[in-house]
C-alpha cells in the first residue's frame, strides 16, 4: 500500500487524497496503468503538478478505457493543458465511439496548439464592450457584467479565463471610470406592491404572517396563535382550496367530539436513514406547532417499504427527536393500520376509484404514462385481482392496485399498493402487498385525526390528491400545509449519497462528523439548543431556504459560550521548565472565567509545563506578543510571568509573581502533568459549495471531497479536569476552540472532536 501511496503522491496527489483513491480498486487499477505510461513516455522525468491534476481528473471521468492511452498521451506531451480542454477532449470521445478517431478533427475540438494572445482578448473585448456600450454608459456598474465575460468566453473558447476577466474589468474600469457616490449605492427594491401574486395548484397560494419579520422572535412566537394563516380545528372548510363534500360538516363535527378541537399534527420519517438538519426544522415545525398551541404531536414512522427498514433507524429516529427536546404523544406507525388500509383499499374498488392494473413498473414511471388499458375492468375482477395479489398470487411488478385520479403535475393513476415478498420489520410475513406513500399518508393522518398536516413543498403536488383519497372514502379529511426546506451548502444530505461515502471509505459512518445528520452533529458536539435556535433564525418560510455552514456554527458558539466549561489544552506541545519555581502547587481556574460564581477546578502547576509551540519564537518578529528571547509572557490562571533563558529543544525560562513585573503584552495557556489525548479537527467535507450541482462539479460529488477535512492530532495534552467527563460532554479549549469528548474514548484515552473554533473563519464567509 505504501508504494502505491507514494506512485499517487508522485503525480502531485497529496497523501490523504492518495489513499482514498487507494479505497477505489477500479480507480487505483486505471490510475496506476496511466502512470506507467507516462513512466514509458518520460523516463526517469517527474510530471508537473498541473498535468498530474489532468491526469487525476481525466481517470475519473474517462467511460471508455481504451481511450486512456491515447489521452494520457495528450497530458503528458502537453497538447492538453487546461481543464477546458480536457472537458472538450472527453466529450468529443464520448460522441465518438468509433475505433479509429480523426486527430485531426480531434484536435481542432479541444483546441490543441490554439495559442490566444493578449492582443487578441484585447480586441475581442473591445468590440463586446462597444456593442454594449449604451446600455454600460446607462445602468454604470449596475449593469450585469457577467453578460460580458459569457460573449468574451464565447468568443475566446480556450484563452486563459483569469486573463479573460482582467481584460473585462480594465476595459470597463477605463469605459465608465472610477466608481462615484451613485455606483456604491444599494439598488433600490422594486416594488411589488401591484404585481398579481403568483398562483400554486388550484390557486392555492400560502404566505406565513410575518415570513420577513422573523428576527429576533422565538420558534414559539412564529408558530403561536394567528402567528400563521392556518386554520382552526374544525374550521379545515375555510381553507383555500379544501374540498367540501355532502357529509363534510358532519366529518368535522365527529372529528370534534374525538379531539375536543386540539390541534394535532405529525413528523412522518421514512425509517431507511437516519435524520439530518433539513429534518431538524421539519421536527422543530410539526412539534414545534403542537406545542405552542396546546397541542399533540405524533412520532409516526412511514414503514411501507421493508427493503430498507432497519431497527437502528427506528430507534435513532426517536432517539433524535427526544434529543432536540420533543417527546412525542405517541409513536406510532402507519403498518399499526395495515389491515385498516387494505379495507380501505378494498371499499375504494368497490367505489369505482381503483382498478388492478398489469401495467410494468417500468411503464409506470415519469409523467408520461400511457393510459392503463385495464382502468375500465369490471370492479369485481379487480376485487378478485386484488385478493388474489394479498394472497401472493402474482410475482413482484406483475400486478399494481391504481387509483383513478389525475395530480397536480399530470401525473395519472398513481400507484396505491404494490407487490414485495420482503419480510416487514414489524409485521413479518403477514403481508406480501405494501400500500406507497400517496394512499398511505393522507389515510394514517385521517385515522389519527391529524388537525395540520405540515410537510416540505415538494409534496405540494399531491395536495389535491390528498383531499380527494379522503372524500372517495369518504372519511374526515385534515388539511395539508406546505413549508419550504432547509438547505445546507458544503454538503450532501440524500440517503443514497450518504451511503456512497461510507462505502467508499471517505466518512466512517452515518454519525461521523464531517456530515450533517443529526448524529453527526451530536457527535461533532453541536448542543440540541443551537440547532433549534438556527431552525428558529431561518424562520417558518415558504420559500426553500439554503443557508452557509457558518451561520449554524455561529448558534453554536453562542450556545457553548454560556454552557461549555473551560479548560486547557495543547495541541503541539513545547516542553519548558522553570528553573527558579519554588515548590509545585495547585491552580484554581474558573470554569466560566466571566461568571466565576459558576464554578472552577484545580489544576496541578509545577516547574514542568507544557505550551503550544506557536507561542514561541525565538527569533522576535513584528507584532508577536508572546514569548520570545526578548519578551516575557504571562501564564493564564497562574499568577506567573515567565521570561526565556533555554533552546528550543527544552526551552527554560525563569518565572515572578505577575504582581512584581510589568504587565505583559500578552496571557498564554499552558498544562501540567497532563493527560495524552486525541485531537480531530475537521473542516468542511467538500470543495465547492453545492458538490451536487454538475454545472459546479462536473465529475460528481465524490470528485470534491477535501482531503483536509479531518485531522488527527494523536498525542495532544489536556489538563486533568477533564478526565472524568462523559461522552458528547463540552469543553471550551482556552484559545483553541470548543470540543466534544467522542464515543471513541476509553479509560487510557480520551477522544476530542473539534466542534468549532472559537472565532468564525472570515475566509469560510
Amino acid at each position: 500500500m505504501a508504494d502505491a501511496v507514494s506512485i499517487f503522491m508522485s503525480i502531485g496527489l497529496s497523501e490523504q487524497k492518495a489513499k482514498e483513491t487507494l479505497k477505489n480498486e477500479a480507480l487505483s487499477s486505471t490510475l496506476k496503468k496511466a502512470i506507467d505510461q507516462v513512466h514509458r513516455l518520460l523516463g526517469s522525468a517527474s510530471i508537473d503538478k498541473t498535468a498530474g491534476t489532468l491526469l487525476y481528473n481525466m481517470v475519473t471521468r474517462l467511460k471508455d478505457l481504451n481511450r486512456l492511452s491515447f489521452l494520457t498521451e495528450y497530458i503528458i506531451t502537453r497538447k492538453i493543458t487546461s481543464e477546458l480542454q480536457l472537458s472538450a477532449a472527453l466529450d468529443f470521445i464520448k460522441s465518438h465511439p468509433q475505433k479509429n478517431l480523426d486527430r485531426l478533427e480531434f484536435e481542432a475540438a479541444c483546441g490543441v496548439g490554439v495559442m490566444v494572445t493578449p492582443e487578441q482578448i484585447e480586441d475581442a473585448v473591445e468590440l463586446i464592450i462597444r456593442k454594449h456600450k449604451d446600455q454600460l454608459l446607462a445602468e454604470r456598474y449596475r449593469f450585469n457584467m457577467g453578460i460580458l465575460m459569457g460573449e468574451a468566453r464565447t468568443a475566446l473558447k480556450w484563452a486563459d479565463g483569469k486573463m479573460v476577466k482582467n481584460e473585462v474589468d480594465m476595459q470597463v474600469l477605463h469605459f465608465l471610470g472610477p466608481k462615484t457616490e451613485a455606483d456604491l449605492e444599494k439598488k433600490p427594491k422594486r416594488d411589488r406592491s401591484n404585481l398579481e401574486p403568483k398562483l400554486f395548484l388550484h390557486k392555492i397560494y400560502f404566505l406565513f404572517v410575518g415570513e420577513a419579520n422573523t428576527e429576533g422572535k422565538s420558534l414559539m412566537e412564529q408558530l403561536r396563535g394567528e402567528a400563521l394563516k392556518f386554520h382552526k380545528p374544525g374550521e379545515n372548510y375555510k381553507t383555500e382550496g379544501y374540498v367540501v363534500t355532502s357529509n363534510t360538516m358532519n366529518l368535522l363535527k365527529k372529528h370534534l367530539e374525538e379531539t375536543g378541537g386540539q390541534v394535532r399534527s405529525r413528523f412522518p420519517p421514512e425509517p431507511n436513514g437516519i435524520l439530518h438538519i433539513g429534518h431538524a426544522k421539519a421536527i422543530n415545525f410539526n412539534f414545534g406547532f403542537a406545542k405552542a398551541n396546546n397541542g399533540i404531536c405524533f412520532l409516526r414512522y412511514d414503514d411501507t417499504n421493508p427493503e430498507k427498514e432497519e431497527e437502528k433507524y427506528f430507534t435513532a429516529i426517536k432517539e433524535m427527536v427526544e434529543w432536540l427536546g420533543y417527546k412525542p404523544y405517541a409513536v406510532t406507525h402507519a403498518s399499526d393500520h395495515f389491515q385498516l388500509l387494505y379495507d380501505l383499499a378494498v371499499d375504494l374498488i368497490r367505489r369505482g376509484h381503483a382498478y388492478v392494473c398489469h401495467q410494468r413498473g417500468e411503464e409506470l414511471k415519469g409523467h408520461n404514462v400511457p393510459p392503463s388499458p385495464w382502468r375500465e375492468r369490471p370492479v369485481e375482477e379487480s376485487l378478485l385481482l386484488f385478493d388474489r395479489m394479498r394472497k401472493g398470487m402474482f410475482a413482484e411488478g406483475e400486478v399494481t392496485l391504481r387509483m383513478k385520479m389525475v395530480m397536480e403535475d399530470g401525473k395519472m393513476d398513481p400507484v396505491a399498493y404494490r407487490i414485495k415478498y420482503t419480510p416487514h420489520h414489524r409485521t413479518g410475513d403477514t403481508w406480501c402487498i405494501y400500500p406507497t406513500y400517496d394512499y398511505t399518508h393522507c389515510l394514517c393522518d385521517s385515522i389519527e385525526n391529524i388537525t395540520h398536516s405540515l410537510c416540505t413543498k415538494e409534496f405540494q403536488s399531491r395536495r389535491s390528491s390528498y383531499f380527494w383519497l379522503c372524500n372517495a372514502l369518504d372519511l374526515y379529511c385534515p388539511v395539508q400545509w406546505e413549508y419550504g426546506r432547509l438547505n445546507l451548502t458544503y454538503t450532501v444530505v440524500s440517503k443514497r449519497k450518504i451511503i456512497k461515502l461510507v462505502e467508499t471509505g471517505i466518512v466512517r459512518d452515518w454519525d461521523d462528523p464531517r456530515l450533517f445528520t443529526l448524529t453527526a452533529l451530536r457527535r461533532r458536539g453541536f448542543p440540541s439548543q443551537a440547532i433549534n435556535n438556527f431552525c428558529a433564525r431561518v424562520g417558518v418560510t415558504v420559500a426553500q431556504t439554503t443557508m452557509e455552514p457558518h451561520l449554524l456554527e455561529a448558534c453554536v458558539r453562542e450556545a457553548l459560550n454560556d454552557t461549555a466549561p473551560r479548560a486547557m489544552a495543547i495541541l503541539e506541545p513545547l516542553k519548558v521548565t522553570i528553573t527558579n519555581l519554588p515548590t509545585n502547587k495547585e491552580v484554581r481556574v474558573p470554569d466560566f472565567p466571566a461568571n466565576e460564581a459558576k464554578g472552577s477546578h484545580v489544576v496541578p502547576f509545577s516547574k514542568t509545563i507544557f505550551i503550544e509551540q506557536s507561542d514561541f519564537r525565538e527569533v522576535m518578529e513584528k507584532g508577536y506578543k508572546r514569548l520570545t528571547s526578548d519578551q516575557p509572557v504571562g501564564l493564564r490562571h497562574a499568577g506567573y510571568v515567565i521570561s526565556q533563558n533555554g533552546s528550543m529543544c527544552e526551552l527554560e525560562v525563569t518565572c515572578a509573581s505577575s504582581d512584581s513585573v510589568e504587565k505583559p503584552k500578552a496571557f498564554i495557556h499552558w498544562v501540567s502533568d497532563p493527560l495524552r489525548c486525541e485531537v480531530r479537527m475537521y473542516e468542511r467535507l467538500f470543495l465547492h459549495k453545492n458538490p451536487e450541482d454538475p454545472a459546479e462539479v462536473p465529475a460528481g460529488f465524490l470528485s470534491d471531497i477535501n482531503p483536509n477535512s479531518l485531522t488527527v492530532i494523536e498525542s495532544a495534552l489536556v489538563d486533568r479536569s477533564v478526565g472524568k467527563a462523559k461522552v458528547f460532554e463540552k469543553f471550551q479549549f482556552e484559545r483553541v476552540g470548543y470540543f466534544s469528548l467522542d464515543p471513541d474514548s476509553t479509560s487510557e484515552k480520551l477522544v476530542f472532536n473539534r466542534t468549532v473554533t472559537l472565532k468564525e473563519d472570515p475566509g469560510k464567509m
